[in-house]
């Protein structure tokens, strides 16, 4: 390969790399990253996708159990019925470089943000529950955990009701 091909290339990787880093990045935070926040980031995608939104997004929990990582069969089940595959899935602690890295965190609950807000509080511009950032309301999504399907029917809706509120500011507070 020609150098002047090599430099063409690593410029277009360089290009690639600073739009991907432009996007804001997003975590959707629950409990153990196995049932809502990875709910919230397959639909989130979704939405992103098919809005052809400029927005990453990642989800992660506070207390992951290293026993639990695979998801919930409840929202295994939900996303796929809407032609979602989240059985890949892995549960991934939120860590100290999730926090930096990301423009907004989007927990689930109060208890998520609190215990966010408790180990970093240097995050306090960016951190909110899901639904006070959507809507400005301070609602908790339920957690489904060990429920019926009928509980995380009930998540789906919560988020399909608060999601595009959200992404949408989002997108208009990133331009």
């Amino acid at each position: 390969m020609k150098i002047s091909h090599l430099i063409f290339a690593a410029g277009l990787s360089m290009i690639s790399a600073l739009s991907y880093a432009a996007e804001p990045l997003v975590t959707f935070v629950c409990t153990g990253n196995t049932g809502r926040s990875p709910m919230a980031e397959a639909l989130a995608k979704d939405l992103i996708q098919k809005d052809h939104l400029n927005i990453a997004v990642q989800s992660r929990g506070v207390n992951v159990n290293p026993k639990e990582i695979t998801p919930e069969q409840g929202t295994v089940t939900v996303l796929k019925e809407r032609g979602i595959d989240v059985s890949a899935h892995r549960a991934t602690q939120l860590s100290a470089a999730d926090v930096e890295h990301s423009t907004l965190l989007l927990t689930m609950t109060t208890g998520h943000k609190d215990k966010i807000l408790a180990q970093y509080p240097q995050a306090k511009d960016r951190v909110f529950t899901l639904a006070e950032y959507a809507t400005g309301k301070h609602e908790d999504l339920v957690d489904p955990y060990g429920e019926p399907l009928e509980a995380y029917k009930k998540v789906e809706g919560q988020l399909d009701a608060l999601l595009p509120a959200a992404l949408e500011k989002i997108a208009k507070n990133s331009k």
